[in-house]
This record gives C-alpha cells, structure tokens and sequence, in this order.
C-alpha cells in the first residue's frame, strides 16, 4: 500500500511523534504541509490518504483515481467531500474522543491562570517587588477559590462532561446548557441565557452548527455579568468576534480565553489581537504529546480495521 499523510506538522509539529506505526501499513511519504494547488500532486498514486485539514474535493478525487481510504487526523470531516467519497467506493473514517482530557485540562489551565494569578505574581517576583515587601507574604493582588463559583457549560459531550466532572471536584457549582437533555444528568441543566446569567465561568464545548455559529454575540455577552470569564475551546465560528471585543473593551465582562478563532491562523486584522483581558492561545488545548500520540494510534487501527474488512469510524 501507498500512503500520503498530506499535513503531518498538524499532529507532528515537534517531531516527537514517530512514524513507525504507519510505516506498517506500506510505503509511507509524509509531506510537512500541504497548500490546495498541490493535493493531487502530493497524493499521486497512493491509496490511502492521511490529512487533518487538506480539503480532498470531487476534482482531487478524480485526479487521484487509486485513492480508495481517507483517514482523517480530527473528528470533523468537513474537508472531504463526503458523498463523492461514497460514490468512488471510497472510505472515510475519523478518530472521535481522542482530546477529551487535554482539552479539560486546558479549560482549567485558564480559570487558574485568571483567578490564581500565578504569572501576575510571577512578574512581580521578578521585578523585585516581594524582596522589597516587609511581610513574609506579598498579595496586592486579590485572587479567588474555585469553589462555590458558578460553572455554566454549554455542551455536554465527552469534553463538557469531563470538565463538568473536574469543576465538581473543585466544588464549583455546575449548570449546563445543552442540545439534547442528557439522561441521569447530576447538575442543573437549563436553558443557555440561564446558564449565561449565572455564570462566573461560561465555557463552550458545543459543536459548530447553523445553530451556534455566532451563538456568542451582543446580545448574549449582555446576559452575563461583569465580572464572569468566557472561555472558548470548542470552534471559533462559536464568537462574533467583533461583539465580544467590543464587550471586553467596554468591561461589560472581566476576562476572555480563547483557544479557537473565526479564522486560523490568526488574521492580523482580528478584533481580538489587542484587547488587554483576552487571551488567546494558538489552537493548543488538543495537542499535548498523549492526546496526539492518541490521536495517530487512532488513526492506525482505523487503518487495520479497514483493511480487515470491518472499517472503524467511518463517516460515510
């Protein structure tokens, strides 16, 4: 077998994860990152393809007739053409709960980031300021507990549920919002705006749909209250951008943390960039070395299911 992985610097950035695993299937040419023009080029004859975001349309299809597996380096899918995929008996599979804990991990990550203070202080060590205290212990800036804030969810898949489960044992309070009422759900489940309105914390951890895109707008920034912190790992597409920076900068809420944006990379034109209480991290809360390694081992038994007959995951 013959195998493109079309953009390995989307899994393997760092070259900490090895290539052996795949190099069990066949002939394995990775190429770093792939650009549209160069998708057939790149895949040639192979017969499997590998990509986390490269868009394999109907034409790439068609001028790549010896494709007959697509194995996607994400859950979504939306980079392939799937029913022309079906109609060239193609098979395409994705990998599912693979970030479930790093993206919890990282959600947390930022509520101690914004209510611990720890690089505030930091920098205050730093520059001396604890030397010149007369106290033992140095705390001009206030920082909070956890416990007994209000954690409001909108979301409640693997990830909303693992971060609803970490925000317990913290001993917040957890609220969730979501699609579909959950069966033998432990918290408060409401309506979104509720959820908004008692939030000290709002994270999203939804899907982008018709639905949410753009869910996170004037009008619901306005629901919440100054001093609560809104935190997006979940899509981009979720934040107008544009009413969120104009919140931030108009102290209708205190804080921002966003993993995710409309566009990515980063546009040097986003709203976002230079408001002082947003932070913004660059797509990262997926991709600790576990989840990645994870992610490929995914990838490969997908790969050998396939090729047994009895396909894992397969979106179409």
């Amino acid at each position: 077998m013959k195998i493109a992985v079309l953009d390995w610097y989307t899994v393997n950035i760092s070259g900490d994860i090895p290539t052996a695993r795949l190099e069990e299937f066949g002939d394995v040419k990775i190429i770093p990152m792939t650009s549209p023009e160069k998708t057939a080029e790149n895949i040639g004859d192979a017969e499997i393809v590998l990509c986390n975001k490269v868009m394999i349309t109907r034409e790439v299809i068609d001028r790549c007739p010896h494709i007959k597996y697509i194995g996607l380096f994400a859950t979504g899918f939306n980079n392939v053409d799937i029913d022309y995929a079906r109609q060239k008996n193609i098979t395409v599979c994705n990998a599912g709960s693979y970030s479930t804990n790093a993206v919890a991990q990282q959600t947390f990550a930022y509520m101690l980031d914004y209510f611990n203070k720890i690089r505030d202080y930091d920098i205050a060590v730093r520059n001396g300021e604890w030397e010149r205290f007369p106290s033992f212990s140095y705390f001009p800036i206030p920082t909070y507990e956890l416990s007994g804030k209000t954690l409001s969810i909108v979301g409640y898949g693997s990830i909303g549920k693992k971060v609803a489960e970490i925000g317990s044992a913290f001993g917040m309070n957890i609220v969730v919002s979501t699609r579909t009422k959950p069966d033998s759900c432990p918290y408060e489940v409401t309506d979104i705006v509720t959820a908004v309105r008692k939030a000290d914390v709002l994270t999203f951890h939804c899907p982008l749909t018709e639905k949410t895109k753009g869910l996170v707008n004037a009008e619901l920034l306005s629901e919440m209250k100054k001093t609560a912190v809104l935190i997006n790992t979940s899509r981009g597409g979720v934040v107008n951008e544009k009413d969120l920076a104009y919140s931030l900068a108009n102290g209708q809420i205190a804080w921002a943390y966003l993993d995710v944006l409309d566009k990515e990379p980063m546009s040097p034109d986003t709203p976002l960039k230079n408001i002082p209480n947003c932070t913004i991290t660059p797509h990262t809360s997926w991709a600790s070395f576990e989840t990645r390694n994870r992610l490929v081992g995914i990838v490969c038994d997908n790969i050998r299911a396939w090729l047994e007959g009895c396909p894992k995951n397969k979106v179409n």
